[in-house]
């Protein structure tokens, strides 16, 4: 039997979620502490406009975003965050925490977000399972 690595099993996980929605530009697992987990498509160290989500600064601002909407759903009394959704002009961003991690996903501004909520709520549930939390 082979024995898959969770960087391998966390790679997969995003690669069934891009395959599940059409127009997901890039996805990526960080931890609390703002680092890179897994990102696909995978980044390249050296050049970060092929896939800008795999940048270090964009793990460290993912997490502090996380952080940023706990502490304010805290101070306002309104349980724990579920999730959470940034629109701009050309795309969507949606943050999902898992466990000690969050799952952030980039989408074309013309995808139904509803169906990116869908897969990526299931797959941070499978990128929980993973890590452990």
């Amino acid at each position: 039997m082979v024995r898959e690595y969770r960087s391998e099993t966390l790679e997969r996980t995003l690669r069934t979620l891009h395959a599940a929605v059409p127009g997901i530009i890039a996805s990526v697992i960080v931890n609390i502490d703002g680092l890179l987990v897994s990102a696909y498509p995978p980044g390249d160290d050296d050049n970060y406009e092929e896939n800008p989500t795999s940048s270090p600064q964009v793990a460290a601002m993912a997490a502090t975003l996380i952080g940023l909407a706990e502490r304010t759903l805290g101070r306002l009394a309104q349980g724990d965050l579920e999730r959470l959704l940034m629109e701009g002009e050309d795309g969507v961003m949606v943050v999902y925490p898992a466990g000690r991690a969050a799952l952030a996903v980039l989408v074309r501004k013309d995808v139904k977000v509803g169906m990116v909520l869908y897969a990526a709520s299931r797959a941070r549930d499978d990128v929980m399972k993973i890590l452990g939390g």
